[in-house]
């Protein structure tokens, strides 16, 4: 049984923010495969969701764009971050444990 947990839109957005904000700048593929390891799937052609997600967040000035395919941290409100880092929560909770602890 796949425990995984689909993301799109705004659990997509989130959770990106949120991984950036913990790990510092990452690549594309990075995200992608830091998302993965965490449970998660990313509806679509993962790179292009992920660049759009990042996009729509680059917009409202929590990304930032270092270089092609390549995305770092801003700061954000607390409050902004407190409710990004509880949704982000609950949906690790959906997805189930990491994969190296199974």
């Amino acid at each position: 049984m796949d425990d995984s947990k689909v993301l799109r839109g705004i659990e997509l957005r989130y959770t990106l923010t949120l991984y950036l904000a913990q790990h510092g700048a990452k690549t594309i593929t990075e995200l992608i495969d830091g998302l993965t390891y965490q449970g998660f799937v990313i509806a679509g052609d993962p790179p292009t969701s992920v660049s759009d997600a990042l996009r729509w967040e680059q917009g409202h000035g929590r990304v930032l764009r270092l270089s092609r395919g390549t995305y770092g941290p801003l700061d954000m409100p607390r409050s902004t971050e407190h409710r990004i880092h509880k949704r982000v929560l609950a949906l690790r909770a959906q997805a189930g444990p990491p994969l190296d602890w199974l």
